[in-house]
C-alpha cells in the first residue's frame, strides 16, 4: 500500500468530518419547508460555519479524488469510512465528553476493521470491466436504491427517515468516488478533453449535488447521531461494489481472505455505529423538536 495514498485518503477522512459537524451545527436551523429541495442549499450558503464546512468537504472530497487517482477504490474507501474518528474528535473536543469504554470499543472496532479488510484483502488493481451493461447495471442498483430510500424518507415522515436520507447519499458519494476515479484514468489517457468527452464527470458533479441535498436534509432534521454513522457505512459499501464490479479492483478470494475481509468490513459497521452513537455527538434538542414537527406532532 502506498503512504502517499494512506495518507491523502486519511487526510480526506479529516477534512469531511470536521466539515460534516460544522455543516449539521448550521442545517439543523434551516426552515422545515426546504426539506429535500435544492433551496435548502440556498439558505445555507449564508451561513459562514456551513460555507466552512462545506470548503472542508470539498477539500476532502479533492484529496480522496486524488487518492483515488492513485489508489484502488476498495483501498481508499475503507480509509474514508474513518471520517466518523475525526467527526467524533471534534465533537469530543466541543462537548468535552469522554471517550469511555463504548467510543474506545468502536474506535477499535472502526480502525481494526479497515486494517482487517485492507491487509486480508491486498486490494490490487486490475483490468477495468469495458461492458457498459455491467457498468449501467451496478450504478443503476445502487442509484435506484438510493433514490427509493430517498422517496419513503420523504413521504414516510418517520424519525428513521433522516438515516434513510443519509444512506442514500452515503449510496451516491460511493458511486461518484468510483466515477472520479473513472474521470482519473481517462485524464492520465488523454487528458481534460478525454475527460470532457466522456458522461462519467457529468455523473460526478450530479451524484455530488443531489447527495449533498438529501445529507443537508438529513442533517437539518435530526442529530448527527442520527445521519453519520449510516453515510459513513454505505459509502465504503457502495464504493467497493463498484471497484469490484467494474473498475477492476481485485482482492484475495481465498476462504481464509474472504473470511477476514468479511469480518473486516462487518467490524467497521460495527465500529461505526458505536461511534455514531456515543454521547459526545450531540443529541441537538433542536434537532428532536424539528423531527417532531416533521411528523405532525
Amino acid at each position: 500500500m502506498s503512504v502517499l495514498v494512506l495518507v491523502l485518503a486519511v487526510s480526506a477522512a479529516c477534512c469531511l468530518g470536521f466539515g460534516f459537524v460544522l455543516q449539521q451545527s448550521a442545517a439543523q436551523r434551516a426552515p422545515l419547508g426546504d426539506f429535500l429541495s435544492p433551496r435548502l442549499l440556498l439558505d445555507l450558503i449564508r451561513v459562514p460555519s456551513w460555507l466552512g464546512g462545506l470548503a472542508l468537504m470539498v477539500a476532502g472530497m479533492v484529496l480522496g479524488a486524488i487518492a483515488l487517482a492513485r489508489g484502488e477504490v476498495s483501498l481508499v474507501e475503507p480509509l474514508l469510512a474513518t471520517n466518523l474518528l475525526f467527526a467524533l474528535a471534534l465533537s469530543r473536543h466541543r462537548t468535552r465528553q469522554p471517550l469511555g469504554r463504548q467510543g474506545w470499543a468502536g474506535l477499535a472496532l472502526l480502525a481494526g476493521g479497515v486494517s482487517a479488510f485492507i491487509l486480508a484483502g491486498e486490494p490490487r488493481g486490475g483490468s477495468a470491466v469495458t461492458d457498459p451493461v455491467r457498468h449501467w447495471v451496478i450504478i443503476g442498483a445502487m442509484s435506484g436504491t438510493a433514490l427509493a430510500l430517498a422517496a419513503f424518507a420523504g413521504r414516510s415522515r418517520l424519525s428513521r427517515g433522516p438515516m434513510l436520507l443519509a444512506l442514500a447519499a452515503g449510496l451516491l458519494y460511493g458511486v461518484q468516488d468510483a466515477l472520479t476515479r473513472v474521470c482519473g484514468q481517462r485524464f492520465a489517457d488523454g487528458g481534460l478533453t478525454e475527460v470532457l468527452s466522456g458522461w462519467q464527470p457529468y455523473g460526478v458533479l450530479l451524484l455530488g449535488v443531489t447527495g449533498l441535498v438529501l445529507v443537508q436534509s438529513a442533517f437539518e432534521t435530526a442529530p448527527l447521531r442520527m445521519s453519520l454513522p449510516a453515510l459513513t457505512a454505505a459509502q465504503p459499501l457502495a464504493g467497493i461494489a463498484c471497484g469490484v464490479g467494474f473498475l477492476g479492483d481485485r482482492l484475495h478470494t481465498g476462504t481464509g481472505a474472504l473470511a477476514w475481509e468479511a469480518a473486516g468490513l462487518a467490524a467497521i459497521v460495527a465500529g461505526i455505529v458505536l461511534l455514531g452513537l456515543h454521547p459526545c455527538l450531540p443529541r441537538g434538542t433542536a434537532g428532536e423538536e424539528r423531527v417532531d414537527a416533521l411528523q405532525g406532532r
